[in-house]
């Protein structure tokens, strides 16, 4: 096997670990859009309960831990596709998308989602409350439909022919 070979395949394996640590990313999104966003969003500040109980929910460590393990992953993926100059302008386009879409999820979903998990629960639905809520839980829904359209930018790549894009 020749080095350029050997450096193809490397690249490979890192998108493909990228890619799939991508879809596990998007598949806890899916999950978490499916069930729990609607339910809490369902009548604040009557349906917060979810996040006040003992055993209420907090995804904060989770989502900094799976981001965290991903964009790294991410960035491994883009430094072993280098060489190969499609795949590496293509990662970079995709890779600022993604960015784009963890500002948008820093300055707006997770702060605002903090301000949820910090209300009181009171056995009312607040018509304020809920239209904010239904804002974030749409809003949400655009977000997590544009990380899935990264994440099926990512599986392109792959289709692309190795043999004509690699840089010498």
């Amino acid at each position: 096997m020749n080095k350029m070979t050997d450096k193809t395949l490397r690249a490979d394996r890192w998108l493909y670990m990228a890619t799939a640590l991508y879809f596990v990313m998007n598949g806890a999104q899916l999950w978490e859009t499916s069930i729990m966003v609607p339910a809490w969003t369902a009548g604040p500040p009557a349906s917060l309960f979810f996040f006040k109980t003992a055993y209420g929910l907090d995804f904060k460590l989770f989502w900094i831990v799976v981001h965290s393990v991903h964009e790294v992953f991410l960035l491994l993926a883009l430094l072993f596709n280098w060489h190969i100059r499609q795949r590496r302008n293509i990662m970079i386009g995709l890779l600022v998308i993604h960015v784009a879409l963890r500002i948008w999820t820093l300055q707006y979903f997770a702060p605002t989602l903090m301000q949820f998990m910090a209300m009181d629960v009171k056995p009312v639905v607040d018509p304020s409350l809920l239209e904010r809520a239904t804002i974030w839980k749409h809003l949400n829904y655009l977000r997590v439909g544009l990380y899935i359209l990264v994440n099926l930018g990512y599986v392109f790549i792959f289709r692309l022919k190795r043999n004509h894009i690699i840089q010498n």
